[in-house]
């Protein structure tokens, strides 16, 4: 029963949807306050219809209702609480309704908190918003309901199990920090339609546009972060980033999101890039958009797709037509029409965000290209080939250092007409100290890595960049600590929150440049007391036993390492076995070394021909890959603390409507 129920609030929310496009539609011709409220009340109607569907998901999933066909496919009575509750998320229908959740929720919380908005523009936001509930909740109601049952004669007495991949921590919680961000980006979407209606964009716009892409940016730093770091210690390859389409198709719509939030800046101080604001911010749930077709379609084989089904990728895919058709077709009518703004000059900092936002774009074409490509190919010729990190560290890489190149220097350029003579000044000893770094590690650690002495460099740049951004607010060195103490704590959240995220990426920057010079590996064939070596370590397997887990039998190895003599660690990495679903994974383990990786794998057990059964051991050696994961932490740490900023919070006064 409880099923059924949630199934009718799934409808009744689809309801409330169309309720809330009809009468703010009306309320934005009619002008009428009284619409205008009804359709916000619909939207909070919209948003707990879906709320109550899916709490009713995961209770089937918890109390394992096997009589849902959505459960029986992905559920076990034996797998840990956790997982049931993760598994309402882990499938193709339980993911839309995660999507549905986020997009209203979404919907709801603009419809309150846009008080600051003139009223025809509100009215606007919130019908676009309830037109995408409606694709979206009529595609989840008509062709992907999670809570649809089975019928009489074929409920199993045991469910199929969720794919043992999927059952991780960091995989239970990286979707819904990846959906908040994916869907973040339609109130962004709602906002330039709604702006392109009314035919003006101005600095009070990119200042409403400002807070919601920045909750969505950061929501999707750290979502793509989670799921890199379930891939790097879940999957056993020893990576961490692997170019796979489907994570590009959550990347793309964070570099676009980047993109805007620089933009966007610029619109509102100066006035200026307001048509290309508009632009990215149709683009950013457009990217989101498209993940969605392509992790749901089928057209993708990848560990992180959800779904095999055609017939479902084509409705999506005609979401997608449709969303973003109307969207650029009313951007290519209306924004020749929107006024320009201020001139600026070749030296400002106005030109060093066109500078970064030209770069941004570039790299998310490049990032596009080799993501279709393949799939355009192997639909013209039907010749299957793989696009892998070769092509984007030709085409990615290079334009992503020239951004870090420029990157300092931004934020202490002036608007308008900037003084590049002065930023010099500011910055040389940030350079001095780059360029010390990337040479002593070419001289002194290895002249063989040219180019990872130069991507230290970088990240050394950036990061001392950061800190000199910091200094020049403070006016450190220059006026009394006392002063200086002042402005520091006086400083905006904004500006911490913009050095944070600078600050983060040159960590990241640092990490990945080291980890992917110098990382090493190594595989052999032990036997239980057999040794390998890597990166300076020893390694021993001193055995390997089994085990039981709650939903799986496993054999543990157990490695012990050591180094010149000296033990460091022991390792335990599992190779399990999930009788459910018959599936084999591997469970690796990871020994600290400060901010260093010592990585192991257990792969299978081999019977030798009259001798002892060994079992393949692979090792890695990952120079600083915590800075990896820290580094997008900063970021999104950075990109929540600006938002927390009162003038984020609070918008600016109401600005006077646009006569009609």
């Amino acid at each position: 029963m409880i099923a059924e129920f949630g199934s009718f609030a799934l409808t009744l929310a689809l309801a409330f949807a169309i309720a809330q496009l009809g009468l703010s539609a009306a309320a934005r011709i009619r002008r009428s306050t009284v619409l205008a409220a009804a359709g916000e009340g619909a939207a909070l109607g919209s948003f707990a219809g879906v709320a109550i569907a899916f709490a009713c998901l995961i209770h089937a999933f918890v109390t394992s209702d096997f009589s849902v066909a959505n459960v029986a496919a992905n559920s076990h009575t034996e797998k840990p609480m956790l997982y049931k509750v993760a598994g309402a998320w882990g499938s193709h229908e339980g993911s839309m309704l995660l999507w549905c959740l986020m997009l209203t929720g979404y919907g709801a919380a603009a419809a309150t908190l846009g008080r600051g908005l003139p009223n025809g523009l509100k009215a606007l936001m919130v019908a676009v918003q309830g037109a995408l509930g409606t694709v979206f909740l009529a595609y989840t109601v008509f062709a992907s309901n999670p809570l649809n049952r089975l019928p009489i004669g074929q409920v199993p007495v045991e469910g199929r199990s969720l794919n043992p991949l999927l059952q991780d921590p960091a995989l239970a919680i990286h979707p819904p920090f990846l959906y908040a961000g994916y869907v973040g980006m339609s109130v962004v979407f709602s906002l330039a339609v709604a702006a392109l209606i009314e035919g003006r964009v101005d600095a009070a716009w990119a200042r409403w546009v400002r807070p919601w892409a920045l909750a969505a940016w950061s929501l999707l730093t750290v979502g793509i972060t989670l799921g890199a770091f379930w891939a790097y210690y879940e999957l056993g390859w020893g990576g961490w980033w692997f170019w796979d389409p489907v994570e590009n198709a959550s990347f793309m719509p964070w570099l676009i999101a980047t993109a805007l939030l620089h933009s966007a800046i610029v619109t509102e101080k100066r006035g200026a890039l307001a048509g290309w604001s508009l632009f990215l911010a149709l683009g950013a749930f457009t990217f989101s958009m498209l993940g969605a077709f392509l992790v749901r379609s089928g057209v993708l084989t990848s560990v992180h797709a959800f779904a095999v089904d055609p017939k479902r990728g084509v409705l999506l895919l005609i979401i997608l037509a449709l969303t973003a058709g109307c969207g650029f077709a009313l951007f290519a009518w209306r924004a020749p029409r929107l006024a320009q703004g201020g001139l600026f000059a070749p030296v400002s900092r106005e030109s060093a965000l066109v500078l970064n936002n030209i770069l941004l774009a570039a790299a998310t074409a490049t990032v596009l290209l080799g993501t279709l490509y393949p799939l355009i190919r192997e639909a013209m010729t039907g010749e299957a080939i793989s696009v892998g990190p070769p092509y984007f560290d030709l085409t990615f890489a290079p334009l992503m250092a020239a951004l870090a190149i420029i990157l300092p220097a931004g934020p202490l350029l002036a608007w308008k007409r900037g003084d590049l003579q002065g930023v010099g000044q500011r910055l040389w000893l940030a350079a001095l100290v780059a360029l010390g770094c990337g040479l002593l590690t070419f001289a002194l650690v290895s002249p063989r890595k040219a180019l990872g002495a130069a991507g230290i460099a970088i990240g050394a740049w950036l990061i001392a960049g950061a800190a000199a951004e910091l200094i020049e607010r403070t006016r450190v060195f220059r006026v009394p600590a006392r002063d200086s103490w002042r402005r520091l704590t006086g400083l905006p959240r904004g500006a911490w929150g913009m050095t944070l995220a600078h600050l983060g990426l040159g960590v990241f920057v640092l990490g990945a440049c080291v980890e992917l010079g110098w990382k090493a590996e190594s595989a052999e064939t032990l036997p239980v007391g057999g040794a390998l070596n890597v990166g300076g370590y020893h390694l021993v397997l001193e055995g390997v036993g089994p085990v039981d887990g709650p939903n799986y039998d496993a054999e543990r190895g157990v490695i012990r390492a050591t180094r010149d003599g000296k033990p460091v660690c022991t390792g335990e990495p599992e190779r399990r076995f999930y009788p459910a679903g018959g599936q084999t994974t591997s469970e690796v383990a990871i020994c600290y070394r400060g901010a260093s990786h010592l990585y192991m794998v257990l792969g299978e057990r081999r019977e030798a021909p009259g001798g002892p059964p060994v079992w393949l051991v692979r090792a890695y050696w990952n120079p600083w890959a915590t800075l990896i994961f820290l580094g997008p932490v900063i970021m999104g740490l950075g990109g929540l603390t600006s938002l927390s900023d009162r003038r984020m919070r609070l918008g600016v006064a109401r600005r006077r409507e646009q006569p009609a």
